[in-house]
C-alpha cells in the first residue's frame, strides 16, 4: 500500500523522537547480550531474577519437547489442553496459595480475556490512570462504564466508588508494580475501600511476581493481603524468565473464565515445553530466596547512585528505577551515547508514557556484579554531564 499519508506519518514520529525500530539479540538473554552483533551490558530487561537461561528451564523444555512434542494443535478446550498446562497450573495454585489457577498465552491474552469474562456493560471499572494497556484495552473491550482515577490517588477512588452504587457490580484493578514508574500501588487502601463500597479488587502481579513478598509470590503477599484480593493475574515472562500468565482466584471464578474468556477459548495452547520451563521457574523461584534479595540489594544500589549523581528517578521503590528526562528526542540520544559506551537502556516515549515525561527505564537484575552496576552509573554520569549538565 502505497499512500502519502504512511510517509507524512512516519517521518513525524522521526522528527518527534518517537519511532522505533526492531533490535536484534543473538544468543540467549542475560546481564549481557549480543545486540546488533556487539557485546553490551543489559540494563533494561525484564528478567529480573536472571532466570530466562537457566539450564534447568531450559531442560525442563527439552524434555517436555521429547514427551510431548513441540505444538499444541488447538485451542485448549478442544484438544490442545497438555499434560504441561495441568502441572502448571497445579503448581502456581500451591505456589499461590489460592484454589485455581488458568494459564493464558500473554499477559495482555489474560487482561482482556478476563475483564471481559466477567464484566459488561451494566457494570463499573475504577482503573488507576497508569495501568497497562492490556488492562484498558481489555475495559473498553468488556463495555462497562470506565473511570479512571488519578495515580495512586485513594481519596478520588473513594469518592468514584461512592457514587458508583447504580451499577450491578464495581472493580478496582490496578497494577501492584507499575511497569514504567517503578512504584507500588497503595493495595490496602484498595483492599479497604472495596470492603466499604462492595467492590471487586483485581491486581495485576506482573512486575511483582517472584519479586516481592517472603516467598515470592507478590506484592499482594509481602503486603499481608492474601485472601483478600478477588483476582491474581501475573507474567510468567519477566521474574521467571519463561512465557505466558496466569489468572488466579476461587474454583468457581477460574471456572467462569474458563467459559467466556474469548482470549482464552479462541487461542491454540502455548507450547507444552513453555508451560514445562514455566513451572521449573515457579520451583526455583520458591526454593532460592536469595535471588530476590540480590536483585533488590542491587535495585537499591542503582536507585541511589542514580540519585546521587542528580537524577530524578521518580517514586521508584523496585527493580524498575525510571530516569525521568521528559524530552523524547534527548531521550533518544542519552540511550545512544550509552549504547556507544556498551550499555543498553532504552528510551521509554509517549504513547507508552505521557507527553512530557520520557525517561530512561533502567532495571536492575539479579545476576548484575557490582562491578556492572559501578560500570552503568559512571556511563550514566558522564552521558548526564554532557546532555543534562549534572
Amino acid at each position: 500500500m502505497e499512500a502519502p499519508f504512511i510517509r507524512e506519518e512516519i517521518q513525524e514520529l522521526e522528527a518527534k523522537g518517537l519511532r522505533r525500530s526492531l533490535r536484534e539479540v543473538s544468543g540467549p538473554q542475560g546481564k549481557e547480550i549480543i545486540l546488533d552483533g556487539r557485546k553490551v551490558l543489559n540494563f533494561c530487561s525484564n528478567n529480573y531474577l536472571g532466570l530466562a537461561d537457566d539450564p534447568r528451564l531450559i531442560q525442563s523444555a527439552v524434555n517436555s519437547l521429547k514427551q510431548e512434542g513441540f505444538g499444541s494443535g488447538a485451542s485448549r478446550l478442544v484438544c490442545g489442553n497438555m499434560e504441561s498446562h495441568r502441572k502448571l497450573e497445579e503448581a502456581l495454585a500451591k505456589f499461590k496459595k489460592i484454589e485455581r489457577c488458568l494459564f493464558f498465552a500473554s499477559g495482555y491474552m489474560a487482561n482482556v480475556g478476563i475483564i471481559s469474562a466477567l464484566f459488561d456493560r451494566e457494570d463499573v471499572v475504577f482503573s488507576d490512570k497508569l495501568n497497562h494497556a492490556s488492562i484498558i484495552d481489555g475495559i473498553i473491550l468488556s463495555r462497562a462504564q470506565f473511570k479512571r482515577y488519578p495515580h495512586n490517588d485513594m481519596m478520588a477512588l473513594g469518592e468514584g466508588l461512592k457514587s458508583a452504587s447504580q451499577y450491578r457490580k464495581r472493580l478496582i484493578i490496578t497494577d501492584s508494580v507499575f511497569s514504567m514508574d517503578g512504584d507500588f500501588a497503595p493495595l490496602q487502601e484498595i483492599v479497604r475501600l472495596a470492603k466499604k463500597y462492595g467492590a471487586f479488587v483485581m491486581v495485576d502481579e506482573a512486575h511483582a511476581f517472584g519479586v516481592f513478598g517472603k516467598n515470592g509470590r507478590g506484592l499482594v503477599e509481602h503486603l499481608g493481603l492474601e485472601g483478600q484480593v478477588d483476582i491474581q493475574m501475573g507474567t510468567l515472562s519477566k521474574a521467571a524468565g519463561a512465557f505466558g500468565a496466569y489468572c488466579c482466584g476461587s474454583n468457581e471464578l477460574i471456572e467462569l473464565i474458563l467459559n467466556r474468556a474469548r482470549s482464552f477459548i479462541y487461542t491454540t495452547g502455548l507450547p507444552s515445553s513453555v508451560a514445562a520451563a514455566a513451572e521449573k521457574a515457579v520451583e526455583i523461584i520458591a526454593a532460592e530466596p536469595e535471588r530476590r534479595r540480590q536483585l533488590l540489594k542491587n535495585a537499591d544500589a542503582v536507585r541511589a547512585g542514580l540519585k546521587a549523581i542528580g537524577f530524578d528517578t521518580m517514586a521508584s521503590q523496585t527493580p524498575i528505577v525510571p530516569v525521568l528526562i521528559k524530552d523524547a528526542v534527548l531521550a533518544v540520544e542519552f540511550s545512544k551515547k550509552l549504547l556507544d559506551q556498551g550499555i543498553f537502556v532504552q528510551a521509554i516515549r509517549p504513547p507508552t508514557v505521557p507527553v512530557g515525561s520520557a525517561r530512561l527505564r533502567v532495571t536492575a537484575m539479579a545476576t548484575h556484579t557490582s562491578e556492572d552496576l559501578e560500570r552503568l552509573l559512571k556511563s550514566m554520569r558522564e552521558v548526564g554531564r554532557e546532555l543534562l549538565r549534572l
